[in-house]
C-alpha cells in the first residue's frame, strides 16, 4: 500500500501589539464592562517590542531556528531568558505589525481596507522587498486621506487599524445591515486571510514544489467567512490560493475548533491516497480575537503580555516519493460520539485505536505531538503545563496496559514528549507545530514513528457538550513506492472498451 507523505511545512508568527488592546477579546470586553480598570491602565506598558518577540526562544522554535528540546532544560519563565533571535528561520518568519497591516490591504479584494498615505509610504518598500510573490497585487496597496476615520469607527462603520498607538487606517464594513459582513468581522477575516497567505508563501519558499503543482487547498482556522445567508460558507482556502498564485488549485474550508488542523490533514491525506489530488496544501491563518487572552493573569503576575502574536502554518501533503515521512491513513484514532468526556476515555480513544490496528504499543511511537501550548503562557493563567499533562496521561495509559513500568513514567515523558512552544491561538498548537521537525526527524533524523494528536472543544459552539479529537500515525518512508502496473491505464481502457464492443456485437447477433 502506497501512503501519502508530508513534503513540507511553513510557519508564521505576526507581532501585533496594537491589536492586543484594540481587537483581542480580553481587552475589548474589559473596555466595555470596566473601562476604568487597573488592568487597562497597566496592560499597555506590559506589551513587548518586536525585538523582544524575535528574541523569545519559543518563537524561535516555532520558525525552526531552535529545536523544541532546547527548551527542556530551561527554567520558566522563558520570557526572562536572554537570547538573540532572528526574524527568519528554517520554516518561516516573524512578521512585524506594519508589514502585516499593509498586507491586509494587499489581500483585500473589495477595497475595504483604507490606509493613510504616510503609513503606506513608510511600508511600501518593505512589502515590495519581502513579499515579491505578491507583486500582481501590489497595486492594491495605496494610501489616501483618512481624516474621517474616527467618526466611522465611533459609529461602528469601520474597525480601526493602529500602529505604534497611532491610527493609520481602518477596515470598513462590507454591508450596511449584515452582521456577518460588519467591520469587526471583516477585520478578523482579513487577519486570517493575510496570515494564511504569508504561511502559504513560506511553505512554497521552503519546499521543492512549483506553485502550479498544487491541486487543492484546505483552510482550517477557527474563523468562518460568509454572509447572513451562509454564515460559514467560506472560502478562505481559495482566496489564499489566489493570492499565493496557486493557479491550478481549488479548495475548501474545514472547521473543528482546535482539532480542525488534524481533521484537515487527514482529509488531505485521504484525497491524495485516493488519487483525487496529487498535492494538497493545508493552511491556517491566525485569530486576532485570542490576542492577549490571558493578559490579565500575566499582568497580575508581573509578566509581559505573552499572547502578542497571530500564528499561521501551511503543510504540504503529496503522493509517495519514497523519501518523505508517510502518513498512515489506515492507523487513525478518533473521539467518537460514544467515547464520553472523561479525560482518560478521550486519551484512550485517541492514542490506542491507531496503535491497536497495527499491533503496536504506546512506546513504539518515538514522539507524540499533542497540544503543544507554551507553558510560559498557560501556567500563569492557571491552565498548567498542557503538553506535560497530556504526556502524563499517555504514560499512565501505557503503564495501565503493561507496556511500561510505573517507575518509567518520567523517562517515558522525557523520551516521547516535547516541551510546548506554540502560541495559544486555539487551532495553532494542536499537533501541527511539530510537523516541520517531524519531516527532518523521520528522514535524516533518528526517529521512525510519530503520532499527531488534535483535540477540540465542540461545546464552545453551544450545540453539544461533546469533546472532539482525532489522531494519526506518521512513519519513516521505507523507500519503496508502490510499483506501477505492467499494463498502462490507457491499455486497460482499451481492453475494457474492446470487451464492451464484443459484448454489444454478441447481443446484436443474438
Amino acid at each position: 500500500m502506497s501512503f501519502p507523505v508530508f513534503r513540507g511545512a511553513g510557519y508564521v508568527l505576526v507581532h501585533t501589539p496594537d491589536m492586543i488592546i484594540k481587537n483581542g477579546t480580553t481587552c475589548t470586553v474589559e473596555q466595555e464592562i470596566n473601562p476604568d480598570s487597573e488592568f487597562l491602565k497597566e496592560v499597555g506598558s506590559r506589551i513587548r517590542s518586536y525585538e523582544e518577540v524575535v528574541n523569545y526562544i519559543p518563537n524561535q522554535v516555532y520558525i525552526g531556528n531552535e529545536r523544541p528540546e532546547a527548551l527542556a532544560d530551561k527554567k520558566l519563565p522563558w520570557c526572562e531568558i536572554e537570547y538573540k533571535g532572528e526574524r527568519k528561520g528554517k520554516f518561516g518568519q516573524i512578521v512585524p505589525q506594519d508589514e502585516f497591516i499593509a498586507l491586509m490591504q494587499v489581500c483585500d479584494a473589495f477595497e475595504l481596507v483604507k490606509l493613510s498615505e504616510e503609513f503606506v509610504n513608510s511600508v511600501r518598500g518593505k512589502i515590495e522587498e519581502n513579499y515579491k510573490e505578491l507583486e500582481p497585487f501590489f497595486h492594491q496597496l495605496k494610501g489616501e486621506d483618512i481624516s474621517g476615520a474616527e467618526e466611522l469607527i465611533e459609529n461602528h462603520v469601520a474597525q480601526g487599524l493602529y500602529h505604534e498607538d497611532k491610527l493609520v487606517g481602518y477596515v470598513k464594513r462590507a454591508h450596511d445591515v449584515d452582521v456577518n459582513l460588519n467591520a469587526h468581522t471583516m477585520f478578523e477575516n482579513l487577519v486570517v486571510k493575510a496570515s494564511g497567505v504569508i504561511s502559504a508563501l513560506e511553505l512554497l519558499r521552503s519546499s521543492d514544489i512549483a506553485k502550479e503543482e498544487i491541486d487543492y487547498v484546505i483552510e482550517c482556522s477557527e474563523e468562518a467567512c460568509g454572509d447572513m445567508n451562509q454564515r460559514g460558507g467560506g472560502n478562505f482556502a481559495k482566496s489564499i490560493a489566489e493570492m499565493a498564485g496557486l493557479v491550478n488549485a481549488s479548495g475548501s474550508d474545514t472547521r473543528g475548533f482546535c482539532a480542525g488542523p488534524s481533521h484537515a490533514l487527514i482529509n488531505a491525506a485521504a484525497l491524495v491516497k485516493a488519487g483525487v489530488h496529487k498535492n494538497v496544501m493545508v493552511v491556517a491563518g491566525g485569530a486576532s480575537a485570542k490576542l492577549g487572552m490571558n493578559a490579565k493573569d500575566h499582568v497580575k503576575k508581573g509578566l509581559p503580555v505573552l499572547e502578542d502574536v497571530v500564528g499561521g502554518f501551511a503543510v504540504l501533503i503529496s503522493e509517495n516519493d519514497g523519501v518523505h515521512p508517510i502518513i498512515r491513513t489506515d492507523l487513525v484514532g478518533k473521539h467518537t460520539v460514544g467515547t464520553g468526556s472523561a479525560p482518560q476515555a478521550v486519551m484512550t480513544s485517541l492514542i490506542t485505536q491507531g496503535l491497536d490496528k497495527a499491533g503496536l504499543k504506546i512506546p513504539d511511537v518515538d514522539v507524540y505531538s499533542v497540544e503543544m501550548q507554551n507553558p510560559d503562557i498557560t501556567k500563569p493563567a492557571g491552565a498548567g503545563n498542557v503538553p506535560e499533562a497530556n504526556y502524563k496521561m499517555i504514560g499512565a495509559l501505557a503503564a495501565k496496559r503493561g507496556e511500561i513500568e510505573k517507575k518509567e513514567l518520567k523517562s517515558f515523558i522525557e523520551g516521547h514528549g516535547l516541551p510546548g512552544w506554540a502560541p495559544t491561538q486555539g487551532h495553532i498548537p494542536s499537533g501541527v507545530p511539530y510537523i516541520g521537525f517531524l519531516i527532518d526527524d523521520l528522514t535524516s533524523g533518528d526517529r521512525n514513528r510519530a503520532m499527531i494528536v488534535g483535540k477540540g472543544s465542540l461545546f464552545l459552539g453551544r450545540m453539544t457538550n461533546l469533546f472532539d479529537g482525532i489522531s494519526f500515525i506518521v512513519e519513516r518512508n521505507p523507500g519503496a513506492v508502490e510499483e506501477e502496473s505492467s499494463i498502462s491505464k490507457d491499455e486497460i481502457r482499451k481492453i475494457i472498451a474492446e470487451s464492451m464492443r464484443k459484448i454489444a456485437l454478441d447481443m446484436i447477433e443474438e
